[in-house]
């Protein structure tokens, strides 16, 4: 299936980075995300009951970032994943997260991008 709920360009503060110093910073992550669910009842019938409501998945998402210690952005990827996935009746959910100018003046962004599925292990 191809249907996916886009948010892009999130911004959120997160406690992230490997040192303690780091993570009491807080500093804002650039997130895109994409969930992958059958949208053809709720272009049918134009009712919100048949998709994700796509405020209550930033909800989430800001929670888990916010409320959540993170070294890598790699677990704070994987952490957002598993969460909509366990909230939502989704499919799969791909999570790309920005760390914004992690070596000042030498790199714009680093980042990842990963998939989940729902029947993955």
């Amino acid at each position: 299936m191809a249907d996916r709920i886009l948010l892009e360009g999130i911004q959120v503060p997160a406690a992230l980075g490997v040192t303690a110093a780091e993570r009491r910073m807080r500093r804002p992550v650039t997130l895109d995300i994409e969930v992958e669910r059958d949208l053809r009842a709720a272009g049918r019938t134009d009712q919100i009951r048949q998709t994700l409501h796509y405020k209550r998945i930033f909800e989430v998402i800001e929670d888990v970032a916010a409320h959540q210690e993170h070294k890598l952005v790699e677990a704070l990827g994987e952490r957002i994943a598993q969460a909509v996935l366990g909230k939502f009746d989704a499919d799969a959910i791909t999570v790309t997260v920005r760390k914004p100018k992690p070596i000042a003046g030498v790199l714009e962004y680093a980042g990842i991008r990963i998939t989940r599925r729902r029947d993955d292990s």
